[in-house]
């Protein structure tokens, strides 16, 4: 079962068997694949009922436990691009999130996610808990959550449309300066979708435009989707595009507002200039 791409589901005959050792036995795996592999979280152990990710080979296993293995080379053998920590409030953090990272992991792994970037780096070191999500593609402010209790406040912050969120995107086109503020409404996926843009600035010599963007709704791709189906698409989009994008994905999430859920405080994160979208307009 070396190949590439495979699952396996194995349950423990007998107590005391390390979860290493019975996979190896049955995958064909080296012990040092199958530490790598745990590490980064493509290995689920099921106990009691409950699932969870095994990230280390020494616990011993319980008769009936049920070890799945998803692995994909290919998969593992990503490497995440480096996660920059601005702001550490201790019961959540803010971070700059750069293209190509993921927000959330997979049942393969979860090595690539800016939530065990967040786990492996942050000092002291704590669980991470995601919050609300960015576009593998995009860049931007994130908030990682760092209990449970604040995880579930901050994200019932996003639900309720509490969070003030603000976007800087260069799209293709020379987008209208009147009026002041185009608003979007067009649903996504069925939903209703809320999103409005201002130009801030144009460039003859590319065709391409400068916005602002607010949105109250945070559904998939909702920027990305608005913008192209009303013919400006988002420069770098290779989804929703048009033709061959050769630039990155010109697209950062720039400004979080709210109210904190327990203090009352008024909080406004910003992400620094170097980091907004680089491409030239």
């Amino acid at each position: 079962m070396s190949g590439q791409e495979f699952h396996l589901a194995i349950s423990a005959a007998t107590a005391d068997q390390r979860p290493s050792q019975l996979l190896a036995g049955v995958s064909g795996l080296s012990q040092a694949t199958l530490k790598d592999a745990m590490h980064k979280g493509a290995v689920w152990l099921t106990h009691a009922g409950h699932t969870r990710r095994l990230r280390r080979q020494k616990p011993r296993l319980a008769a009936g436990d049920q070890l799945h293995l998803y692995y994909d080379a290919r998969v593992l053998a990503q490497e995440p691009p480096q996660a920059q920590l601005l702001v550490d409030e201790g019961d959540y953090s803010v971070w700059y999130k750069p293209p190509g990272m993921r927000s959330q992991g997979s049942k393969w792994s979860d090595h690539t996610t800016l939530t065990r970037w967040s786990e492996l780096h942050l000092q002291p070191q704590r669980p991470a808990f995601l919050v609300h999500r960015l576009d593998r593609a995009a860049r931007g402010l994130m908030l990682i959550a760092h209990s449970k209790s604040m995880a579930r406040q901050l994200a019932a912050l996003f639900e309720q449309r509490r969070v003030e969120k603000r976007y800087r995107v260069i799209v293709q086109g020379e987008f209208p300066l009147k009026p002041a503020e185009q608003v979007f409404t067009a649903p996504v996926d069925g939903k209703p979708a809320h999103s409005s843009a201002r130009r801030l600035a144009f460039a003859p010599a590319t065709g391409r435009s400068i916005l602002e963007v607010r949105i109250e709704t945070g559904r998939k791709h909702q920027i990305r989707r608005h913008l192209a189906e009303a013919g400006f698409p988002v420069v770098g989009d290779r989804l929703h595009g048009e033709g061959l994008q050769q630039d990155d994905l010109q697209l950062a999430a720039v400004s979080l507002a709210f109210t904190h859920p327990g203090s009352g405080e008024s909080k406004h994160y910003a992400l620094p200039q170097d980091l907004w979208p680089d491409q030239p307009v």
